[in-house]
């Protein structure tokens, strides 16, 4: 592609949610320099034919950390009109580390998104971003600083409140990583050891974020019945630290919280009413994913998975795990006395002999092997180490809509890449769906309100202030896409790519025309 470059005859999605209206747009040297009607022809001519023309997609929040590495051209987020993916989300990222900590950061990845080389653990972002440029990766990338690794390397895995000497470590290695470009850091308060965290050490860490005018992100303790005061803990910890706020893929999960929705959003709206800037991430689905160990209570994972296993291994601490996995704790239901164990399906498993569950229910798949499903969960833990991927289905439509139709909602895809698994269709098809059937058939949003939030609002948030847009002096990240947009994943066919996207330039260079991917790798850790 030339560095000069006319898109002509399209409509324009402006990324501001402002009326689409008929026009040209000119991108030299990586930047958007004129728009209007009828430029002047001069360069390359590209005739965008009536389609849509919008600033290039941002994923708001995935687990892209680690299939970066290995799939720097990210074809099915290119395929999707995607060109900017935050990473390092729920306390997961593959960086910063001390001696001591390697392998258990390195562990505690695995668990996520499977097996992870040793190569792949950073000592911090420097080190981290370095790797991806000299590879090359295709679209952009924004990094959180994930607590978890924080507290692993200042405590491991020990379940207990941090002394102020601790907070102070981990206060001075999250400034590191914020110095050298980390947007912000991200809680993941359901995932040990994030989980072990109280509220002292959450509040310490926000103002080192809102002292280098950074992010906090945080995977909440509850998306259950204790939604709201897991709302409030998170608005608290922004109140106290003064630092923005975005609350991580916002639900109401399992049967007894639905049409919770209407009140979690009115909790955020007041407290922007008393000053908090706060905002949030949804995904189009009414499933969500994570990995098997998030079905077991947080304390289980107290000292990491060898002290489970050893637990395990226990008749009468396996018998009192079983019934706290399966029923809760008093006036604490778990999340499969909530959902079910048939509402719990296997993604993602590495043990070669199981590999044919994947895409069953964890009672169908327990009934196959004659066994019980927390058995079948224990012989997960055992053999494929904590690593099992499962998906979730906990979600009503009507919440889903009211969540992803709000004005504060930005669209995360919130994908969990496992190639060669049954993994959630979202990581393929989040973006077309938003542009596509929810506008066209379901009416949850115009095609400008559907841009908005996949485009400006997260640029806004993450502190992108050139990108997200079509104006003169923005980066030209950019997609062409037709009306027809359409997202083609499944439960069944997770896999599939999505259609109806045409052209997708990063930073001014073409990664896809023409619905073809081009090989260029212009993208860049912002």
């Amino acid at each position: 592609m030339a560095d000069d470059f006319l898109l002509s005859n399209a409509r324009i999605i402006d990324g501001t949610g402002a009326p689409w209206f008929r026009g040209d747009v000119r991108v030299r040297d990586g930047r958007i320099v004129e728009m209007g009607p009828r430029l002047p022809r001069s360069g390359e001519v590209i005739d965008v034919a009536e389609q849509w023309l919008a600033p290039g997609f941002i994923d708001a929040h995935c687990h892209d950390d680690l299939i970066f590495l290995r799939e720097p051209d990210r074809p099915e987020k290119i395929a999707q009109g995607v060109t900017t993916i935050v990473v390092g989300n729920c306390s997961f990222s593959l960086y910063p580390t001390v001696d001591a900590s390697h392998e258990l950061l390195r562990d505690h990845f695995a668990g996520l998104l499977g097996e992870t080389d040793a190569s792949e653990i950073f000592r911090d972002l420097a080190s981290y971003r370095t790797a991806l440029h000299t590879a090359g990766i295709a679209p952009n990338l924004v990094s959180l600083t994930g607590h978890a690794a924080l507290r692993l390397a200042v405590m491991g895995y020990e379940k207990r409140d941090a002394t102020d000497a601790e907070i102070a470590r981990m206060q001075a290695l999250l400034a590191t990583q914020l110095q050298q470009g980390s947007v912000g850091i991200s809680f993941g308060l359901v995932y040990p050891p994030s989980a072990f965290a109280d509220a002292r050490e959450l509040i310490a860490l926000g103002k080192t974020a809102a002292e280098h005018g950074k992010l906090v992100a945080a995977h909440i303790r509850s998306y259950e019945g204790g939604l709201l005061l897991a709302i409030h803990e998170f608005l608290d910890v922004l109140q106290q630290s003064g630092a923005a706020g975005l609350l991580s893929h916002l639900q109401a999960a399992g049967r007894p919280s639905w049409g919770t929705m209407p009140r979690a959003i009115g909790r955020l709206e007041s407290a922007r009413l008393d000053g908090v800037d706060v905002s949030f991430d949804m995904y189009p689905y009414m499933a969500g994913s994570s990995y098997m160990l998030q079905l077991l209570p947080p304390d289980a994972l107290e000292g990491g998975i060898p002290a489970l296993l050893q637990r395990l291994r226990d008749p009468s601490q396996r018998e009192t795990l079983q019934l706290r996995t399966e029923n809760g704790d008093p006036g604490n239901p778990s999340k499969v006395a909530l959902i079910g164990w048939g509402n719990v399906q296997i993604s993602a498993i590495g043990i070669p002999e199981l590999k044919a569950l994947e895409g069953l229910r964890m009672d169908a798949a327990a009934a196959q092997l004659g066994t019980s499903p927390f058995d079948l969960l224990v012989r997960c833990v055992e053999e494929d180490e904590g690593r099992t991927g499962i998906i979730m289905f906990q979600l009503s439509e009507d919440d889903v809509r009211c969540a992803c139709s709000h004005g504060l909602h930005m669209t995360g895809s919130d994908g969990l890449p496992r190639p060669g698994s049954k993994v959630h269709p979202r990581a393929f098809g989040t973006f077309p769906r938003m542009a596509g059937r929810l506008r066209r058939q379901e009416k949850w949003f115009g095609i400008e309100d559907s841009v908005r939030r996949m485009t400006s609002i997260a640029a806004q948030r993450f502190g992108l202030y050139d990108r997200g847009v079509i104006r003169p002096g923005a980066v030209a990240d950019l997609v062409v896409f037709s009306d027809a947009i359409d997202d083609r994943a499944t439960f069944d066919t997770p896999s599939q790519l999505a259609t109806g996207v045409r052209d997708v330039f990063v930073n001014g260079e073409a990664v896809l025309r023409e619905g073809k991917l081009s090989g260029r790798r212009p993208g860049r850790v912002l």
